[in-house]
């Protein structure tokens, strides 16, 4: 019993030094901008196009956009098989335009926010932590937070812009090949429905879910890299938290921002 309440215990008073830190790392990014303007920069830059080996590809970039323009072929395969079932496959742009902005590239584009450019920030501090550079940083005077944390989750939301950009149309060109080249549906049937049910107050929504996806991620990865410990290991043990942790945010705002937005009605109606 004692070692249960420990636990619940010891689970609190983390949940409040994450709050904490969260806190702290927004309430700074004004500093940072103020203070730190090159570190931003260059940090936007490593995000959105990798370093290393990884720049040649083009980093997040390509990887968000490959996974994105996957899941909008998927959409496309699946929605035209099943509403072909019932004889309405003509509404199969319907389905892209619904389903890509609300649901499919806000989750992919996050996941792939969390695997590229949250886990090398956690990747980061985490060797930065245990190598005690840190630390160095704080004998130095220079506050750690800001300069390490606030930077990387505004160059985090600034990066997310553009990269959703690419994913909502990689996913709707996705969609449209594998409806009209592989199915071989009327393009201007596809085109009708498409652009009938694709509301622009939708792409604005899930812009702001993107953003608000890029900022939890990159919280809670800054979070379990600052604090990493146990040398190495302890930085892989880190990573795999952080990844962790971040999928369930994910998916959790996803629901929220949905719930949020759409409530119950939709927001649509099927007519026309």
């Amino acid at each position: 019993m004692r070692r249960r309440v420990g636990r619940m215990s010891d689970s609190i008073d983390d949940l409040g030094r994450q709050a904490n830190f969260y806190y702290r790392a927004l309430a700074y990014i004004p500093f940072a901008v103020r203070s730190y303007k090159k570190e931003t920069l260059r940090l936007i830059a490593e995000i959105s196009m990798g370093t290393g080996a990884l720049a040649v590809i083009g980093g997040t970039v390509v990887i968000v956009g490959f996974l994105t323009l996957m899941a909008g072929g998927t959409i496309a395969v699946q929605g035209y098989s099943s509403l072909g079932n019932i004889g309405i496959e003509a509404l199969t742009g319907f389905f892209a335009a619904f389903i890509n902005v609300r649901i499919a590239a806000p989750v992919i584009a996050g996941i792939g926010l969390a695997a590229t450019i949250g886990a090398g920030s956690t990747a980061q501090l985490g060797a930065m932590r245990v190598s005690e550079e840190i630390d160095a940083l704080e004998a130095m005077a220079i506050s750690s937070v800001p300069y390490l944390v606030s930077t990387r989750v505004l160059a985090g939301m600034v990066s997310v812009i553009p990269l959703y950009s690419l994913a909502v149309i990689a996913s709707f060109l996705a969609s449209r090949f594998a409806t009209v080249v592989i199915y071989g549906q009327s393009p201007g049937i596809y085109d009708h429905y498409f652009s009938t049910f694709l509301q622009p107050v939708d792409i604005l929504w899930s812009f702001l879910q993107a953003i608000a996806m890029a900022m939890v991620v990159m919280l809670v990865h800054t979070y379990y890299g600052y604090n990493a410990s146990g040398g190495p290991a302890g930085v892989g043990v880190a990573v795999g938290n952080a990844v962790r942790t971040s999928l369930i945010a994910v998916v959790s705002v996803t629901l929220l921002l949905s719930l949020a937005i759409y409530g119950t009605s939709g927001n649509f109606n099927l007519s026309g």
